[in-house]
C-alpha cells in the first residue's frame, strides 16, 4: 500500500485538552538499540514526520541514557518545537548497571529540570513518571509533578505500565491526562482491566511498541537484523523456546495482510487505531521508508470480521513468552505505600 500524501489526523489525548497527532512517532530507538543512529539521519526524520502531520514525539531521560532528549532538542530547533506535542519521562535509571525507579520529590523536580536543559525548552507538554516506584507512595510523586504544572514546567502528567489502582489514586490528586502503556496484537493483556479504567476516568492511552518491537513487521526476519549487542536479543518472545510459536502467530498476520493489500505493519498499527479514538500509537522506527509506510496505516480500513479474527490469533496462550526480561519484572507495577505512610515519616 503506498503512503498517502495527506496528513495525519488529529485526536484528543485525554479529558484535560490536549490535542495531538493520531499516531506519534517513538524516539527511542535512535539512539537506546545498538549502535545509535547517525544523528543528522534521526533529525531530518524528525523533520519528515512533522511534515507529514506526526507531530507527537516520545522521549525519556533514559534513552542513550540522555542523547535521545538531547537529539530532539536539536531537532527542535528552528521553530520545530512550536508546531509539535513533546512527551519525555522519568524514574527510571540504572545505578552501577542495576535498574532503579525513583519518584521521590527530589528526584522528580531533578528528573524535569534536567531534561528541561537537554531538549532546551522550558516546558515539556506531556511528563511521564516511566515506572512507577514502589516506596512511594504515588500521592506523593504526583503531588511533585502538580506542583511542576503550577509552575509552567510541564502542561499535562502522565503514567507509563501503571496498575488500575495506581492510576486511580494519581487521578485522584491531579487529572492524568495519559497512561502510556504496551498494546499490540501480541500484547494484550492491558485490555482486562487497564484500558477500562483509563476510559472511565477519561483518560487517554497511548500505546508503545504497537508493533512488538518490530516483530510485527518482519515476523523472524527481525532476528536476523538484530545488532549482537541490541537488547531486542534478550526479549523472552525472540528466545528459540517460543520463537516457533510466535512466528507461526507471525505467519497469520501477514497472511491476512496480504489479503487487505498492505503490508503487516500497517495491519498491526490498524488494529490499534480501531481500538478508538482515545488511542494513540507511538511506533518507532529509525528509517524515512518505514515511517511512511506507518502512516500509510492510518487509512487501512478493518471490519469487525477482520477485527475479530486478528483478535483469534493472538488471544490467551497463542503468544508465548513474557514482554521483558526476569531483570525488568522488578518494574511491573504493583501498589504502592498508602499516604499515611509517608506522612509519618
Amino acid at each position: 500500500m503506498a503512503a498517502t500524501p495527506v496528513k495525519a489526523p488529529r485526536i484528543k489525548l485525554g479529558s484535560q485538552g490536549l490535542e495531538v497527532s493520531a499516531q506519534g512517532l517513538g524516539c527511542m530507538g535512535m539512539s537506546f538499540y545498538d549502535p545509535p543512529k547517525p544523528e543528522p539521519d534521526m533529525i531530518a526524520l524528525i523533520h519528515h514526520a512533522v511534515a507529514a502531520g506526526v507531530t507527537f514525539l516520545d522521549t525519556s531521560d533514559i534513552y542513550g541514557p540522555h542523547t535521545n532528549e538531547i537529539l530532539l532538542g536539536k531537532a527542535l530547533q528552528g521553530g520545530v518545537r512550536e508546531m509539535v506535542e513533546l512527551a519525555t519521562k522519568f524514574g527510571r535509571l540504572f545505578v552501577d548497571g542495576k535498574p532503579e525507579i525513583r519518584g521521590d520529590p527530589a528526584y522528580v523536580r531533578a528528573a524535569c529540570e534536567a531534561s528541561l536543559r537537554r531538549l532546551g525548552i522550558d516546558c515539556i507538554d506531556l511528563y511521564y513518571q516511566h515506572r512507577v516506584d514502589k516506596r512511594v507512595p504515588i500521592e506523593v510523586t504526583i503531588g511533585e509533578l502538580k506542583k511542576l504544572v503550577e509552575e509552567g514546567k510541564i502542561k499535562y502528567i502522565g503514567l507509563s505500565e501503571a496498575s488500575a489502582s495506581t492510576i486511580r489514586r494519581a487521578h485522584a490528586v491531579h487529572p492524568i491526562t495519559a497512561v502510556q502503556l504496551e498494546w499490540s496484537l501480541w500484547s494484550r493483556d492491558v485490555e482486562e482491566d487497564i484500558i477500562p479504567t483509563c476510559r472511565e476516568l477519561g483518560i487517554g492511552i497511548v500505546a508503545y511498541s504497537p508493533l512488538g518491537r518490530g516483530f510485527l513487521s518482519s515476523g523472524p526476519k527481525l532476528i536476523d537484523s538484530l545488532s549482537a549487542k541490541d537488547l531486542r536479543r534478550n526479549m523472552p518472545r525472540l528466545q528459540s523456546e517460543n520463537l516457533d510459536k510466535n512466528i507461526k502467530v507471525f505467519e497469520r498476520i501477514n497472511a491476512v495482510a496480504t489479503k487487505k493489500g498492505c503490508t503487516p505493519s500497517q495491519l498491526a498499527l490498524a488494529w490499534i487505531h480501531h481500538q478508538g479514538n482515545d488511542v494513540c500509537p507511538i511506533p518507532g522506527t529509525t528509517k524515512v521508508d518505514n515511517f511512511k509506510q506507518n502512516v500509510g496505516a492510518l487509512f487501512v480500513k478493518l471490519t469487525p470480521d477482520e477485527m475479530a479474527e486478528l483478535e483469534s490469533y493472538t488471544a490467551a496462550g497463542e503468544v508465548q513468552g513474557d514482554r521483558y526480561p526476569t531483570i525488568a519484572n522488578t518494574w511491573k507495577d504493583s501498589e504502592t505505600p498508602p499516604l499515611s505512610s509517608w506522612k509519618s515519616k
